[in-house]
Order: C-alpha cells, then sequence, then structure tokens
C-alpha cells in the first residue's frame, strides 16, 4: 500500500471516529447542562424571568417522511418540559405563561441555507395570564430594545415554521381599560370542520377560501359590569400569520339578558383588517348593547336581529362596521334596514336607515319610559314609575348621548293601534350631535291628516333643556271615532299648534316645567256619551251625561288657546258652541304636581233646555281625576267669559280655520263674531 493510501486511509478513519465520538457525544450529553444559560440569556433577551424548570432532551431519530439519501440523516427532536415565563414588577402573580411540555423537531440540512425549518411544534397544557393596567400597561408586550437605536441589518437567518399543535389550554384575562375579566378555555377538535358546513355555501370571492375550524372555546366573566358566558369554534393557529388567509370564526355569547351569534371569518388576524360576519343580535332592550357595544341606542322591547355584518377596521376614518340588510322584531313590530357605525373623530357616528311595514305603536313606549314597571324591570331598568302619576318619570340617558352622534332615518309604514288613536304611519329623521338630539322631522299620518313635530333636546346641559314645536292639521273628525256612527257624516276637522320648551331629564320633568302655548280650533262634529265611551274617557261621560242626559250633540266650533308656565297650563280661552249651549271652561292644569282644577259653565241658547244648569267642576289629579257638580252659580274666574265680545280670541287661531269641504266652517263666523262684538 503507498503512503498516499495509507494517509488518506488515516484520514478517512480519523473523520469517522470523530463523526461517532460527535454521535455519541449527542445522544449520551446531559442537555440539562445547558439550561441555566438558555435561561439566563432568554431572561436578559426578554427582561422576564424565564425558566425550564423540568427536564431538557434531545433525541436524534431518522424521518420517514424524507426521500432518497436523505431519510438517512438523523433529525433532532427536542423535548423541554415545564418551561415558564414570568410578569412584569408591576403585573399580579409570577407567571404570564407556563408551559408543561414543548416538543419540536429540526430539519438539519435546511440549516445550510440558514434556514431554521420547524415541520412541527407540539404544546401541551399551555397556559396564560394576560393582564392590563388602566393607565395602558400591559404584561404581553415585551421590550426588546430602544426604538431609538440604529437599527440592525436584517437577520439572515429564516424561521420556517410548519403545524403548530396543542392540547387543552387555559387563558385568563383582566383588562381595566375595556373592564373584561375572563376565563377562557381551548380545546382542540377531534376533527377539524369545514367552513361550510357551519356557514353553507359562499359566493365565490377573490379573497383565499377560508380555513376549516381547528378549535373549540368556552368562556366565562364579566364584561363592563355584566356576567359574560360564551363558546365557540376558531381556526387553527398559523392562519393567524398568513394575512391573505381568511381566519373563521363562530361565537355564541351571552351578556346579561342580551345574546350575540356571529359566524364568519376575520382577515388579517395579526393586525385586525376586516371582519365578514353573520349577525345574530337579540335582548330585552336595545339599550342594553351600549355597554357591550358602546353604541346609544334607545331603550326598547324585547328584539331579535339577523344581518350580515362587514368591517373595515383599518379605515383611515375609523374603524367601519356596517349591519347590511338586516331583519328582525322589536316587541310585536317587525323591522328591516341598513346601519353603519364609524368609530372615527371627534366622536364614533351612526348613520343609516331602518324601516318598519308593521309598527306597534305600544313598541314606541320605551323610548320615553312609558311602558309599564313589569317591562321596565324585563329590560333592565331601575326606575319604577309611581302608582299615582301617569307622565313617565324614566329620565333620559344623556351621559350616552355625547359618546356618539347619529343621523338616521325611521319609518313605519303601518302602525297598529287601538282605533282611539288612528295612526297610520310614522316618519322620523333622528340627528344627534354632541349630545343635542333632534327629531325633525317627526311626522305622524292619523285621521287623514299629518301631525309634524320639530323636537329638540339638549342633553349637553344638566338639566336636559327640551324645545317642541308641533303642528296638527285636517284630522277629520270621523276618523278619529271611526266606531262612533253619528260622527260619519261629519265633514268636521281638528287643527292645531304647539309651541313648548321646559328642562329636566324625563318627560314628566319637561312637561312639569314647559311653558309655551297650545291652541285648538275643532268644527263641525258630534259628541255623546256613547263617544266618551268608545274614548274611555270616564270623565268626559260623566260631564256629557250632567250636560245634555244621553243626547248626542252637535258641536258647531270648539277653540282652545292655552298658556303654560312653569308648568302650569291656564285657559285664557276655552269655549265649545254647539247647537243647545255655549260652554266654557276655565282654571288650570298643573303638569308639575298632576293636579286639575277646572270649571265647566255651560249657558244655553235661547229656548233650548240642557240637562243641567249649574256649572261643573273636574278636580283630583291625572290618575285620578274627580268630576262633580258646584252647588249653585259660579262666578267664573274670567268674569263674564261667555259674552262673546269679551273674548278675544288670537290672531293665530284664525289660520287654524281651514274649510271642511260642502259644508262651510262655522268656526271662521264663531271666532269673527268674537273679535267683533
Amino acid at each position: 500500500m503507498t503512503r498516499v493510501g495509507s494517509f488518506l486511509i488515516w484520514i478517512f478513519s480519523g473523520l469517522v471516529l470523530i463523526l461517532a465520538a460527535l454521535a455519541l457525544f449527542l445522544v449520551l450529553f446531559d442537555w440539562n447542562l445547558l439550561k441555566p444559560t438558555i435561561n439566563e440569556r432568554v431572561s436578559e433577551a426578554l427582561d422576564r424571568p424565564f425558566a425550564i424548570e423540568g427536564d431538557l432532551s434531545v433525541a436524534w431519530r431518522r424521518e420517514p417522511e424524507t426521500n432518497g439519501w436523505r431519510s438517512w440523516v438523523p433529525w433532532p427532536h427536542i423535548a423541554a418540559e415545564q418551561m415558564v415565563l414570568g410578569n412584569p414588577d408591576w403585573a399580579e402573580g409570577d407567571t404570564f405563561v407556563s408551559l408543561e411540555r414543548v416538543e419540536l423537531r429540526l430539519a438539519p440540512l435546511p440549516l445550510l441555507a440558514k434556514t431554521v425549518s420547524i415541520p412541527r411544534i407540539d404544546v401541551q397544557g399551555p397556559n396564560a395570564n394576560l393582564q392590563r393596567l388602566a393607565d395602558g400597561r400591559d404584561n404581553w408586550t415585551f421590550d426588546l430594545g430602544s426604538e431609538d437605536s440604529e437599527p440592525e441589518e436584517p437577520a439572515p437567518w429564516v424561521l420556517d415554521i410548519g403545524t403548530i399543535g396543542f392540547d387543552q389550554g387555559q387563558i385568563r384575562i383582566d383588562d381595566a381599560i375595556s373592564k373584561l375579566q375572563l376565563d377562557l378555555q381551548v380545546d382542540p377538535l377531534g376533527e377539524p370542520i369545514a367552513f361550510s358546513d357551519i356557514m353553507g355555501k359562499q359566493e365565490q370571492s377573490d379573497t383565499a377560501a377560508p380555513q376549516d375550524y381547528a378549535f373549540a372555546w368556552r368562556a366565562e366573566g364579566r364584561y363592563q359590569g355584566q356576567a359574560v358566558q360564551g363558546e365557540g369554534k376558531i381556526g387553527g393557529l398559523l392562519a393567524l400569520q398568513d394575512a391573505s388567509l381568511p381566519f373563521p370564526l363562530e361565537a355564541d355569547i351571552r351578556a346579561g339578558s342580551t345574546r350575540i351569534r356571529l359566524a364568519g371569518t376575520l382577515t388579517d388576524p395579526q393586525n385586525l383588517g376586516a371582519l365578514d360576519l353573520n349577525l345574530r343580535l337579540s335582548g330585552t332592550s336595545l339599550g342594553n348593547l351600549y355597554p357591550l357595544t358602546g353604541v346609544a341606542l334607545p331603550d326598547s322591547p324585547p328584539y331579535s336581529t339577523d344581518g350580515r355584518l362587514s368591517a373595515e377596521l383599518q379605515a383611515a376614518e375609523g374603524a367601519t362596521y356596517r349591519y347590511r340588510d338586516f331583519n328582525g322584531r322589536i316587541g310585536d313590530s317587525n323591522i328591516h334596514g341598513d346601519l353603519t357605525y364609524v368609530s372615527g373623530q371627534p366622536r364614533p357616528k351612526l348613520s343609516g336607515s331602518v324601516v318598519s311595514n308593521q309598527l306597534l305603536f305600544s313598541d314606541l313606549a320605551p323610548l320615553i319610559g312609558a311602558d309599564s314597571n313589569t317591562e321596565k324591570e324585563a329590560r333592565g331598568s331601575d326606575t319604577r314609575q309611581p302608582a299615582d302619576k301617569v307622565l313617565p318619570v324614566e329620565e333620559f340617558r344623556t351621559e350616552r348621548w355625547r359618546t356618539m352622534d347619529a343621523d338616521v332615518r325611521v319609518q313605519g309604514k303601518r302602525i297598529v293601534h287601538s282605533e282611539q288613536l288612528p295612526i297610520t304611519d310614522l316618519d322620523a329623521h333622528v340627528l344627534l350631535d354632541d349630545g343635542r338630539l333632534r327629531l325633525a322631522p317627526l311626522k305622524f299620518g292619523m285621521a287623514g291628516g299629518e301631525l309634524q313635530a320639530d323636537i329638540q333636546l339638549d342633553g349637553a346641559n344638566a338639566p336636559l333643556r327640551g324645545q317642541a314645536q308641533l303642528r296638527a292639521r285636517h284630522f277629520k273628525l270621523k276618523q278619529l271615532a271611526p266606531d262612533f256612527a253619528p260622527m260619519q257624516t261629519s265633514l268636521g276637522e281638528l287643527n292645531g299648534d304647539a309651541d313648548l320648551s321646559g328642562r329636566g331629564n324625563s318627560v314628566a320633568a319637561l312637561l312639569g316645567s314647559a311653558d309655551g302655548e297650545v291652541r285648538l280650533v275643532v268644527n263641525d262634529g258630534t259628541v255623546s256619551r256613547g263617544l266618551m265611551e268608545i274614548a274611555g274617557l270616564n270623565v268626559g261621560n260623566y260631564v256629557m251625561g250632567k250636560l245634555f242626559g244621553d243626547e248626542e250633540v252637535r258641536i258647531n266650533c270648539a277653540v282652545a288657546d292655552l298658556a303654560l308656565k312653569d308648568g302650569l297650563m291656564s285657559t285664557p280661552l276655552f269655549v265649545l258652541d254647539t247647537e243647545n249651549a255655549l260652554i266654557g271652561i276655565d282654571g288650570t292644569v298643573n303638569f308639575a304636581s298632576e293636579e286639575l282644577d277646572l270649571d265647566i259653565n255651560p249657558d244655553s241658547k235661547g229656548m233650548r233646555i240642557i240637562s243641567l244648569r249649574s256649572p261643573l267642576y273636574v278636580r283630583g289629579t291625572f290618575k285620578e281625576p274627580r268630576p262633580g257638580v258646584h252647588a249653585g252659580p259660579l262666578a267664573l274666574r274670567g268674569a263674564g267669559m261667555l259674552a262673546l265680545g269679551s273674548l278675544t280670541p288670537a290672531a293665530a287661531l284664525l289660520a287654524l280655520i281651514a274649510p271642511s269641504g260642502e259644508q262651510a266652517n262655522q268656526c271662521g263666523e264663531f271666532l269673527q263674531q268674537m273679535r267683533a262684538e
């Protein structure tokens, strides 16, 4: 054998011995000896305590999935037990994240190309404790160096992670900013569930198809002071790193009396790109959504809605949410519409339209606190209407009005109500700007005519200041009393105006402090005790019986010019001209105390004799009015009131007189007679 051959043999033998020694070292080496160094370096890099408290081991195995000569190259299988990452000093508790065991396998050959390839990581027993204080500090943000330092060159190494799998995980969240305390448990599904199995077949889009649902979750805790519990499904972890792959979400959440069910996708999860969800909401009151969503909706009867929620979470004007083509019910009323909520500056804004094809008038009662105490309790209101009060005392939630703006149109195409109040339709434009709520216009179709209102409530002031201008035109008397046959031949109308202002945070407070005036004109009608019974007016029934017995009485004209000062309504002019008598009403109505103090004085015409020549009175409260007969003749507070020459009707009353059709309008002649005498 030549010297060269011998040299080569020695070189080859040496390499074999070195490799054998290296292999023997790798197999026999106690990797736990490296734990102190690893713990120290990681703790220093993260500025947090880090420790591998359990065993650290490396096993070398061939990978059967590789082909050719590569299948002979052993791969390191690394396992670490009881890994713990600590909290910053200010956080409660010592542990931020703990893992019972982590296993991974590393492909050795890609290391030659400066690629760390880890086809799979398996995590057992993950447990995380997430905390955020009211000052914004959180324990999931790491200080990895000063932002002012010079940027380093990009690392030449590439990290390539394949599948991440874990068993049951526990997450505890305590967020003082959002007022969320939650215990969350995440479990891998036995078998992935296809997105289409939950969402159904979706229309083809330019984006990639959503991945399958991979994990189930359950949660329980409190949010904004309300008990919260929920469950659902989410996609796998790797989709969180792929902005182009829609991340599937599914949830069924209960918060207090509110239930939220959603299913859809989140795009670019790491940067909260966009949402596309089927969303169903239900609960005892729309007002209860405010603590959960920040959207200031009015109180309502029980509701349910179903629609499509899309969101552009990184829109330039602010996160934009669109609840499109939703359908549902509020109380017994159906609703349909589109709403957009933009979380911008200086305040978020809600805009859109809501339409009800069949609206029950009673479902509007919670808007002003006029629903029953049982209904108030069901929707979570702490206010109870006193048994002796009629005007709603529940206060408006003006503190919410300044948290957002609004521009929403609400329409009720068909109003369902008792026959005593034949409202046909509703059209309202709701404007909210920095705590100032305006309904302009607010229109009701009623009895063949229209009630128009411009209502302004300034919630930016304490107490609230309110103004209301109302205009009633062409209310047909026969439609106001459709079940009263004698009225069906009437061509008469009711017209009126009101201009009121007040202060206070409830309907009772606003009317109890109101200033302003109310003017009404009614021409060509018929009244009787039967009409009062149909209308449910017991006091009117009593008065009509005392004045006219059971007869039907024709009203030529009725005019009222009423004045309000600090909630006390007086009657400068309140006269009914009937075929039998001229009837004057004098006195006060106190809206602050809800007390009545009215006198009714009839004056017979010519030889026509009515049932009663003595004056009547109505005392008591709105809740329990007490009518009666004065013992003797009454000197009215407005002396000589029934002498028409002493009455000076406001010029505005003349503007309310409109032709009633084929018959002449007798109110015009009646008011002119007052002015002339």
